[in-house]
């Protein structure tokens, strides 16, 4: 918090660390696990030859501290891990590098999950906080592409480090 204290008359920036921010202060934590199947069988792996991903299963757990309303801190959870998901898999900014313009700039070319591609998440809310209450914003988000990578990866054995990992990609 920067404030302007008047010393010697003149106004200088003053850094002020309060107490309340030293002992009150606290972030959410967040882990995602994900399940990657083939679009035929199920079995836990990505077809290469199709080049399908499929997500049958995201468990996300976020230690949010105490969570005053449930079912919107819920919601809050899973349209951060949907949209994780779109990171993933998905939503990618096409840029018309000889004009210096956003190919896909409306949301018909520019792809997002469906509910064709959001099967079962399940959300698990950690309540271990010793003030309480806690900002839970958009904290699915965070942690949910790179399991989705990450479970491709062990499904494939390939690495993917830019996103979103498309067909064309994994074939």
């Amino acid at each position: 918090m920067t404030h302007l204290d008047a010393i010697d008359g003149q106004r200088t920036p003053r850094i002020i660390v309060s107490v309340w921010t030293a002992a009150y202060c606290a972030s959410c934590f967040q882990i995602a696990i994900v399940k990657v199947a083939s679009a035929t069988d199920g079995a836990e792996r990505v077809d290469e030859e199709l080049g399908v991903i499929r997500v049958p299963k995201i468990v996300c757990a976020a230690a949010a501290g105490r969570i005053i309303n449930p079912k919107t801190a819920r919601s809050q959870i899973l349209g951060g891990v949907v949209m994780g998901l779109g990171m993933a898999l998905h939503e990618e900014a096409m840029t018309d590098h000889r004009l210096g313009k956003i190919m896909n700039h409306n949301l018909a070319e520019y792809h997002i999950p469906a509910h064709a591609d959001v099967e079962d998440i399940e959300v698990i809310s950690i309540m271990a906080s010793p003030i309480g209450v806690k900002g839970l914003g958009e904290i699915g988000i965070v942690g949910t592409a790179a399991a989705v990578a990450n479970a491709i990866f062990h499904a494939t054995g390939r690495r993917f480090r830019d996103f979103p990992i498309t067909i064309d990609k994994l074939i």
